[in-house]
């Protein structure tokens, strides 16, 4: 497994953060993250997803697999609580290891995403397919607008054949598809949850998002005007200073 910790050394001593990418992606969408977190007193757990980037093995193939993986790098590094700070599909994952794995969990925060996050069958069966227009229909929907990016679109740089496209990004997706215990899994996060939306998001709708966080105890929410489901490339500073007030006020 590969994890980055934002170019410092992990100290036992801090609390521990543990960055989680959404469908198809990797560690290097927070890059505008890591380094930032590192330097503010805690230790930074940026993973790469079993057959993710840098990391060997076949995708998980459900929430529940990813929830367990992460347990076994805590036991790994020898570590007692974590915060996560899931994207998209690392939502359900940190929603549904919240319910299962209270006493692991120090606080969690949830950005664009939702207890819930069906796929279009289409872009599933685009995605099976090793379909370069599954990568195409999520950067249109993943982003406010038509933006554009210094050096490329990071999205497509980093699923970018037509195997990760069929082996990842697929498994992924089917694995949103298919996590149906969230609304249950939320009912059970006992720990401070902060949630994070854009509000032109048209993947995970504000509407949507609010509703979730509703039920939500101990939640608190901040919405990023002019953004959408992208938010940690789209407005990656304004989104680490909410995470870092965050963090530092639910310290322990």
């Amino acid at each position: 497994m590969f994890v980055s910790t934002g170019g410092l050394e992990f100290d036992k001593e801090k609390p521990s953060i543990l960055l989680m990418h959404g469908s198809g992606l990797t560690h290097i969408v927070w890059s505008l993250h890591e380094q930032f977190y590192a330097t503010q007193g805690f230790n930074v757990l940026s993973v790469d997803l079993p057959g993710h980037g840098n990391s060997e093995g076949p995708a998980l193939k459900s929430i529940e697999e990813i929830s367990n993986w992460i347990k076994s790098l805590m036991e790994k590094i020898n570590i007692s609580k974590i915060t996560i700070v899931g994207h998209s599909q690392g939502c359900l994952v940190g929603i549904d290891f919240a319910s299962r794995y209270p006493n692991l969990l120090l606080s969690l925060v949830l950005v664009a995403g939702s207890y819930k996050m069906p796929v279009n069958q289409d872009l599933i069966d685009l995605a099976e397919a090793g379909d370069e227009k599954a990568v195409l229909l999520m950067m249109k929907w993943g982003y406010e607008g038509s933006k554009a990016f210094i050096g490329g679109n990071p999205v497509k740089k980093i699923i970018n054949s037509s195997r990760e496209i069929r082996e990842i990004l697929s498994v992924d997706l089917k694995a949103c598809n298919n996590y149906k215990n969230g609304k249950d899994s939320l009912k059970k996060i006992n720990c401070p949850t902060l949630c994070i939306f854009g509000d032109l998001d048209k993947m995970v709708p504000l509407e949507v998002g609010s509703k979730m966080a509703d039920l939500i105890t101990n939640s608190k929410t901040n919405v990023i005007q002019n953004c959408g489901h992208m938010i940690i490339f789209e407005k990656a500073f304004e989104m680490r200073k909410l995470v870092k007030e965050f963090l530092i006020e639910n310290k322990k």
